[in-house]
């Protein structure tokens, strides 16, 4: 499957939300493309480089595929575009096209059904309800109350503040038990530094 690559400073998740400005032509191009024809793009963290002018030098191997959700002319003459993450996936090889753009073969990953919450997460479920009182978090219309281990999992790997290695981690664990003893892990070392 080739799809085409929007390399960022974040880890998108499925099912999470991401507000982004469009500005490089590149990018108007293929938004504009993906609108048209009601496709994808995916998402894949920065490694080395940058989000602006040439084509990111190094990017993760997993990302998330993302489905526009809305998009708007924004005051500052910027598009805006709202995506959410729909599927994880594997690039296996990729190239830099003249425009500076990145076109990736990928493989999707493996997504478990949705499993129903444990007692044993309700710590971190009540984390995720908390965390949707943030503005910042109610304007993306996330937290509150997760429909399975799955959606739990996804939505704290992308609202916590954990470095974007640690999002990369979690983002590649695909069972969702696991991925949510590691999101708690991670945690008692976030509260450990304070």
């Amino acid at each position: 499957m080739t799809l085409p690559l929007f390399p960022l400073s974040t880890v998108l998740f499925p099912g999470c939300q991401l507000d982004l400005q469009i500005f490089e032509a590149r990018y108007l191009d293929m938004l504009s493309r993906c609108l048209r024809q009601d496709s994808e793009f995916g998402v894949v963290c920065i490694i080395e480089g940058a989000e602006v002018g040439q084509a990111a030098r190094r990017f993760a191997d997993v990302g998330c595929a993302a489905s526009i959700r809305d998009w708007q002319q924004r005051p500052n003459g910027l598009l805006g575009i709202r995506v959410e993450g729909t599927r994880r996936f594997r690039v296996l090889s990729s190239q830099v096209q003249r425009d500076q753009s990145t076109l990736a073969d990928v493989e999707w990953l493996d997504e478990p059904p949705e499993r129903p919450l444990l007692a044993g997460h309700a710590d971190l479920a009540a984390l995720l309800e908390a965390l949707a009182e943030h503005p910042l978090v109610a304007a993306l219309g996330m937290g509150g109350v997760a429909e399975g281990q799955q959606a739990l999992a996804n939505q704290l790997g992308y609202l916590l503040p954990f470095s974007e290695e640690a999002k990369l981690e979690l983002l590649a664990i695909g069972d969702p038990p696991q991925r949510l003893e590691r999101i708690q892990q991670l945690l008692e070392q976030l509260q450990g530094e304070d």
